[in-house]
């Protein structure tokens, strides 16, 4: 028993001296340290490798003198001195609605009908100022009458022709206010015609049926704009409006038709920025070949008038055996050329 004490002390020490030596040895900092990083350096700075230069194809770049650019988004808007508006002085309801937003409309043609009683109002003072000018003008023939004959004086006879004179003017003011209201005395209605002004597109309608129109100060019904020609309207930063210029060029193109490409003249530029956006509106007229529509999103590019170097890779060239005639046929014509030289440019 004695025996086995000392040795299970014996292995308990043993054990509690290799932990403390473990634990308080130090480590060697050389054998945990990373490995030392290898740097390339590469003399001619302008090399760089890559895994597959096959990818990458050698081009011949050369001098190309051309003028600035720039390129800004903008949308389609109506030529404001294009564009009327559709306008109703009788007040009244809405009964009928001929035309909507966006249709095609000609001069002359029926908009909306609107029962107004300022029309009814003045179609009764029209028709009693015709019937006291009928009342006037047949004691005026009396009147001459007794005068020739000797029965009435002078003064009687001036003073029912008076009465006529101003009866008629009565009938003239009556008919002309009611032409104005839009009615007429060939046909004697309440129901007021409301036409187009001129010819073009409905770009903007305030009235819907059975609404009311309450003239002059209110919103007007229609709006009809001529889009033969149109505006490009253009945001342009303040740093950039040195480049852009009134009576210059513009190329514009439309999103919906990226490959068409349309030539406008800059008719302003704005004198007030936007405070938040601190850009400008350029303004560019454009002959409309029927397929622009208010609102479509364009890209105006902008040329400079100070030319700059650019590089640019030099176009392909192919040669051709010596002394041959070769003809190039394409969808539009044919070209031919001789070489003589060994290279076709």
């Amino acid at each position: 028993m004695k025996r086995a004490s000392l040795a299970t002390m014996a292995v308990l020490f043993a054990a509690n001296f290799f932990l403390a030596a473990c634990s308080g040895g130090k480590a060697d900092p050389k054998t945990e340290a990373p490995p030392t990083p290898t740097v390339e350096r590469e003399q001619d700075l302008n090399v760089v490798q890559v895994d597959h230069p096959e990818q990458f194809p050698l081009a011949t770049a050369i001098e190309h003198i051309s003028t600035s650019q720039l390129t800004v988004t903008g949308t389609v808007n109506p030529d404001i001195s294009r564009s009327v508006p559709v306008i109703s002085i009788a007040t009244g309801r809405v009964v009928e609605i001929k035309a909507r937003l966006g249709d095609t409309v000609k001069k002359g043609q029926l908009l909306m009908r609107v029962q107004s009683a300022d029309v009814s109002a003045a179609l009764s003072e029209y028709r009693k100022a015709v019937a006291d000018e009928k009342l006037a003008r047949i004691q005026a023939d009396r009147a001459k009458l007794l005068y020739d004959k000797g029965a009435i004086s002078l003064n009687d006879f001036q003073t029912a022709e008076d009465v006529e004179n101003k009866a008629q003017v009565d009938v003239e003011n009556t008919t002309e206010r009611l032409r104005v209201l839009g009615g007429s005395i060939d046909h004697p209605t309440a129901i007021v015609d409301i036409v187009a002004p001129v010819s073009g597109v409905i770009t903007d309608q305030q009235v819907t049926n059975a609404a009311g129109v309450a003239g002059l100060g209110s919103p007007n019904p229609f709006t009809i704009s001529d889009l033969s020609n149109v505006w490009i309207l253009c945001d342009v930063y303040e740093n950039d409006l040195a480049n852009v210029h009134v009576g210059e060029t513009a190329e514009i193109r439309l999103n919906a038709y990226p490959d068409k490409v349309f030539t406008g003249r800059i008719s302003n530029v704005g004198l007030v920025l936007d405070p938040t956006l601190r850009t400008a509106k350029v303004r560019v007229e454009v002959r409309n070949p029927g397929i622009m529509r208010v609102g479509m999103f364009v890209t105006a590019t902008f040329h400079g008038q100070k030319k700059e170097t650019r590089a640019a890779k030099r176009a392909p060239q192919f040669r051709l055996p010596p002394f041959c005639i070769c003809t190039i046929a394409t969808g539009f014509m044919c070209l031919r050329a001789t070489r003589n030289s060994g290279v076709w440019k």
